[in-house]
């Protein structure tokens, strides 16, 4: 650890606050220690960055990351890896994603804590990753991926690793699926509580679990100090979910207005993940995906910006995710320019820092800059804030600092 200043700074800190400039932000070990305008260099300094006027901000985070959907066509591809070859694909997109600036993501559905181990001890150089595990479906739900001829367990098709399930039906056996998720190390747990694009057997707006076992689902995962996040896409799964104590709700692409306003509230975080549906549905065919996900994928990227509409007009806590497969998740930058068709890009960039921060409860640790919060920073050539279309470039993010680290360096 060493003591790094980054000088000639302009900040946003994502607090709220106007950004700052020709200010000097302190890392001393792995905390912010000053941040100030016009801010001496302190002498103890191993290592002075000037930023040359760019923008300084906290470390992006990715609400809704699957780091095993290697490829875009997860309904097939995934099929044909050995086990060792999934984990080292994996392992490459959690480095790609940390040098686009992404310091924390949180995977919602598939990946193990094996990936979070690898990453905490260094064996991998990716961002800080919280894991669901295995998503819990009922029998021909969202992540029940069998095909109609195939009886069995839903992993003895696939890889042993990336995007496996459990398929629980009833309280008892969603109970049992919680708390092997918890056994084996889940950050949180995520649940399919409607139908999805990408799954063969079932219809985007039906409803899967029932409040019942929504119900059980966030009960024993609150018991162990964890909460749970919901695959959600029609207005009747979202109040179930809601209804049940649900602390997120992901995707939310047919939400109505009134159910916007029962969000808002109650306080359920929505995880809007708009660039998977519009990437998907101009290029899904290229990668293989078969005719029917891609009605359904029309129909969620038709409705996505006017739910996200909804929800911000009613003040509804709205995070950040992606959901991108593959080799799509290169354009996380696409999913911050839809949100700002809606939403003011200071505002995107605050659901993608602070307000994803207090949705994973590390508020107190990420999400600002602020003396005494961890040293996730990014450094980005442009005012973000002003026009957020400066992270489609590949240079955008010439520094990326992770805990104190600096971990990315390429300011000519």
């Amino acid at each position: 650890m060493s003591t790094i200043a980054l000088t000639n700074a302009t900040v946003f800190d994502a607090t709220g606050a106007e950004p700052v400039e020709g200010a000097t932000v302190v890392v001393d070990g792995e905390l912010i220690v000053d941040v100030a305008a016009g801010g001496a260099v302190p002498a103890s300094a191993d290592r002075v960055i000037d930023c040359g006027g760019r923008t300084v901000m906290p470390g992006l985070m990715d609400a809704h990351v699957h780091i095993g959907a290697i490829d875009v066509n997860i309904l097939e591809q995934h099929r044909n890896y050995q086990t060792s070859h999934a984990a080292l694909k994996m392992g490459r997109i959690l480095n790609r994603t940390l040098m686009q600036g992404y310091t924390t993501v949180r995977d919602a559905g598939g990946c193990d804590a094996g990936f979070r181990q690898a990453v905490e001890q260094g064996d991998i150089l990716g961002p800080r990753l919280l894991v669901s595990n295995a998503p819990l479906s009922m029998t021909g739900g969202h992540a029940d991926w069998r095909r109609p001829t195939e009886r069995g367990n839903t992993v003895e098709c696939c890889s042993q690793v990336g995007m496996n399930a459990i398929v629980a039906d009833g309280p008892e056996e969603i109970r049992k699926g919680v708390r092997e998720n918890i056994r084996t190390g889940a950050d949180q747990i995520k649940v399919m509580a409607s139908g999805g694009a990408m799954s063969p057997a079932d219809e985007l707006d039906t409803i899967q679990y029932s409040p019942e076992e929504l119900r059980m689902a966030v009960q024993t995962a609150e018991a162990a100090g964890k909460y749970v996040l919901a695959h959600a896409y029609s207005s009747a799964a979202i109040r179930n979910c809601v209804e049940a104590g649900v602390r997120s709700i992901e995707h939310g692409n047919l939400m109505d207005e009134a159910t916007a306003a029962l969000l808002a509230e109650v306080g359920t975080y929505l995880v809007p993940t708009l660039s998977t549906y519009e990437l998907l549905h101009r290029q899904g065919a290229e990668h293989g995906v078969a005719p029917e996900p891609l009605e359904k994928i029309r129909m969620a990227h038709e409705q996505g910006l006017r739910s996200l509409e909804y929800a911000y007009r009613a003040g509804v806590r709205i995070a950040s995710g992606s959901d991108l497969l593959g080799p799509m998740f290169e354009h996380k930058h696409r999913e911050l320019s839809l949100k700002a068709e809606i939403m003011p890009a200071a505002a995107v960039l605050i659901a993608t820092t602070r307000v994803n921060a207090e949705l994973f409860g590390l508020a107190d640790r990420l999400g600002t800059v602020e003396a005494g919060k961890l040293a996730d920073l990014i450094v980005v050539d442009g005012r973000p804030w002003e026009d957020i279309a400066v992270f489609a470039s590949p240079t955008a993010v010439p520094v990326v600092i992770k805990g104190g680290d600096l971990v990315k360096y390429e300011l000519s």
